[in-house]
């Protein structure tokens, strides 16, 4: 039966070569119900060779057992469906004939050595589709089938083939098939190098049957493969979970710069800060409802729109803060963490009460769906530009502090409030705007993890401890040492998770932060401020 597949890919791959289309392959569905099965095997090759993008539904119609022919007229259908619920439709066009009744047909058998045939026509069919996604699936295929009877195919395949990811993938899927077939010892090492030089999963586990061949070359080829296979993917692994680290680091990153400010630089404890970052996400949320229900063309530009307005509702609430409760607590820092935390449950109750309990969905637009691969390393799309998102924001917060009056104002008042004054500078505005611009960033955080958890009041708590640990970590005030701590810290936690877990892993970290503050109580990077000078 395997001989009667490898004649269907041989006679396919002559009439493609030659060009020929005897028949249309409406004259050669009509043929299907001739003769005997090795007849039907021959049609299907010629139903192959005229790569005709209807022939791969027709044939799997057939491998199905759902072709049938109407014994009042001979015309071939396609027959869904049993008794009083079958229904006809054109095996060609899909389009439907009615309902079929009872006796009204005869069924084009089939059996397994006709199946193998169809199947090796398919895979000839879509190897030499126009479309080389659909040729690349095929090659992609014909790899994980291993089929030394496909080597024929692939042959003509890879001599056709114009495209070199295409390509290089049929080279793999015919080393591999080489492997399986009886060819000499010398075809099967240069084969193992071209299996070898895939790498992954898929590759390792074809090498390893190889491992223990009775052809002393071959084995000793697949072991030394094998060898370098792990070793690549030991190499990839590491940097796989650098990535990771990188991920986590941004997501830190983004939730704890605001606080840097607010903590330390202003010396506020603000409990608060978790609940900013949710209304960002809340505001994501929101902007996706309006957009989905008025404006749904705009869908893929939501976050974009819903960055800014995330940053001014989290800022807006923010300068409430500071003006409502804070600036009455200056100087002490406990009754702020007491007073903020009280914030912190009054906003947590407030969305409860109108979005509810449960988890809201914040779809990823399509330019953050999906992922890529480097190497034999996975990057998704929506942590991947999470990454650049979290640097963007740090890099323009620097140019804001270093470049701007706000941020000269800002620093002068954080470093000595009392000369600011005197210099004509509104500290209490500056005070405002300054709490209101980490509130915002928390907010800027909020629409990032919408992407990447849940939206639920609960969100903000995820992140708040984290966030002080970053900033006590990398220096209270200092951004670099945020930057620092975010990603050190998320690299680290990922190098730890495969070996310790990841609730072990967090308290680890957690214990080594505390051993640190012993030695250096200022962090990383110290700075002066308010807090300091308190």
């Amino acid at each position: 039966m395997r001989f009667l597949a490898a004649v269907v890919i041989w006679i396919g791959l002559a009439l493609v070569g030659q060009g020929v289309a005897a028949q249309t392959l409406e004259e050669l569905v009509q043929r299907l119900p001739d003769g005997n099965f090795n007849d039907r095997a021959e049609v299907v090759a010629e139903i192959a060779a005229t790569t005709d993008p209807r022939a791969e539904g027709l044939l799997e119609a057939l491998s199905a057992g759902e072709l049938q022919q109407r014994t009042a007229d001979g015309v071939i259908l396609r027959v869904t469906g049993k008794g009083a619920r079958a229904v006809g439709f054109d095996p060609l066009t899909g389009v439907e004939l009615g309902p079929v009744a009872a006796r009204s047909t005869e069924p084009i058998r089939v059996n397994n050595g006709l199946r193998r045939a169809i199947r090796a026509a398919i895979g000839t069919l879509t190897l030499m589709s126009p479309d080389p996604a659909k040729r690349l699936a095929a090659a992609n295929a014909a790899f994980l089938a291993a089929d030394p009877e496909a080597l024929p195919a692939i042959a003509e395949a890879l001599a056709a083939e114009q495209d070199s990811g295409v390509a290089k993938t049929l080279r793999e899927a015919q080393a591999l098939a080489t492997l399986e077939s009886d060819a000499p010892a010398a075809d099967k090492v240069a084969a193992l190098a071209v299996v070898r030089d895939r790498g992954g999963n898929d590759s390792l586990t074809a090498i390893t049957r190889y491992v223990s061949s009775n052809q002393p070359e071959v084995a000793a080829a697949a072991t030394e493969a094998k060898a370098e296979i792990e070793r690549a993917r030991a190499i990839w692994g590491v940097a796989q979970n650098v990535w990771f680290g990188v991920s986590l680091g941004s997501v830190l990153l983004l939730a704890a710069v605001g606080l840097a400010i607010t903590f330390g630089v202003m010396g506020v404890i603000n409990m608060a800060h978790g609940e900013l970052i949710m209304l960002g996400a809340y505001t994501t949320y929101l902007t996706q409802q309006v957009i989905r229900t008025y404006y749904p063309g705009l869908f893929d530009w939501s976050l974009l729109i819903a960055t800014p307005l995330a940053f001014l509702v989290a800022g807006a609430i923010g300068v409430g803060i500071e003006r409502g409760i804070v600036r009455f607590l200056y100087g002490r820092p406990l009754e702020t963490l007491l007073a903020t935390w009280g914030v912190s449950l009054i906003l947590q109750q407030t969305v409860r009460t109108l979005f509810g309990p449960s988890n809201r969905e914040v779809g990823n637009p399509s330019w953050m769906s999906g992922a890529f691969q480097v190497g034999e390393m996975t990057v998704t799309w929506n942590r991947f530009y999470i990454v650049i998102f979290a640097l963007a924001v740090f890099l323009g917060l620097l140019l804001l502090l270093k470049r701007t009056l706000f941020g000269l104002q800002m620093r002068a008042v954080t470093q000595n409030r009392p000369m600011a004054a005197e210099m004509g500078i509104r500290t209490a505005k500056v005070d405002a705007l300054t709490f209101g611009l980490g509130a915002g960033i928390a907010g800027l955080a909020g629409v990032a993890l919408s992407q990447i958890d849940n939206v639920s009041p609960n969100l903000g708590q995820a992140y708040i401890i984290d966030s002080f640990l970053v900033v006590v970590f990398g220096g209270a005030g200092n951004l670099w040492g945020t930057f620092a701590a975010a990603f050190s810290l998320g690299i680290a936690n990922k190098f730890m998770e495969p070996f310790v877990g990841a609730v072990l892993a967090k308290i680890l970290i957690l214990v080594f932060i505390i051993l640190f503050i012993q030695k250096r109580p200022r962090g990383l990077f110290p700075t002066r401020g308010r807090a300091v000078e308190g």
